[in-house]
Parts: C-alpha cells; structure tokens; sequence
C-alpha cells in the first residue's frame, strides 16, 4: 500500500469515527454534524437543516432513540438535509431553537439561511408540542414533506434527452 492509500485510509477512518461520535446512538448511517458545522454548511451547500435536540435523562429521547438509529428510511431521507443533534449542554439558546416550548426530544428545521421552517412539525402531535415526535414514522413523513415542497428531490428516470 502506497503512502497516498494510506493517507487517504487513515483520513476515511476519522471520519467515520467522528460521524459515529456525533450520532450518539441516532443512526450511524446518517451524515451528523456539530450544530455550528451544520449552519455553516446549510449556508454553504444550500441546503435546510434538520435538528434533533435531546438529552441523556430524557425518558422520551430514550424511547425515540433506538427506533431513529434503526430506520432505515431516515437515513436515507436525511441525504438532502444537514443533519445536527445536540445533546444536553449542547442545545443552544433562543426562540428559534424552543419555538413552543423547551420540551424534548424536539425535531426542527431550517432554511439555508438558518430559519426555522415552523411549517414542518408532527402533524399528528399535540398542538402545545408541535415539534416532538415519539415515533420515526411522524419523523419521516415530516422529512418527506419538507423534502416534497422545497423540491429536494433527486430527479428519477433517464437523464437522457
């Protein structure tokens, strides 16, 4: 193996090894990113942000946790999305990041700009705790939506002219 291979070797283990830290249990599969990363690549990428804020004590965040980590679906919805999660010192301050409420666990979104798209909840949830889901099933169909009407969507069929 040449010195290059195994640069890039050694690069490509990192990385993966710090994706996995930042799932925290949420799906090794999915592309997380430290919150500041995230706004920074939302921007640069122009893409919406996905932000899952939850703790370590949270009986609720327990409950979700190992059905998230094992959808498949997610994972693969989450590839036009910058995916964050933030875990209990983490979760940042102000209204944007608690819409309705300090509650968790809490699942948002942003635009590009680092908007909250407030659109985009559980749409079978309580109406005090709109961005909380107990199930990745509310989750995904939220990401479907979000991915359906800011036309994220891969184009399907022959590329062909």
């Amino acid at each position: 193996m040449d010195f290059l291979t195994r640069v890039i070797l050694f690069i490509s283990c990192i990385t993966a090894s710090i994706a996995n830290d930042l799932a925290r249990g949420w799906n090794d599969d999915v592309a997380w990113v430290t919150l500041d990363d995230g706004i920074k690549a939302a921007k640069e990428q122009n893409k919406p942000m996905m932000l899952v804020i939850h703790k370590t004590w949270c009986g609720a965040c327990k409950a979700l946790k190992p059905q998230f980590d094992s959808s498949k679906e997610i994972a693969e919805l989450s590839k036009p999305f910058v995916m964050v999660n933030v875990l209990d010192d983490e979760e940042p301050e102000g209204e944007k990041y608690s819409p309705d409420g300090g509650y968790i666990p809490r699942v948002l979104f942003y635009d590009p700009d680092g908007n909250i798209l407030d659109q985009y909840k559980n749409e079978n949830g309580h109406p005090d705790y709109k961005y909380y889901h107990f199930s990745p099933t509310s989750i995904a169909e939220t990401m479907k939506k979000v991915i359906k009407e800011r036309n994220l969507e891969k184009p399907t069929g022959n590329d062909e002219l």
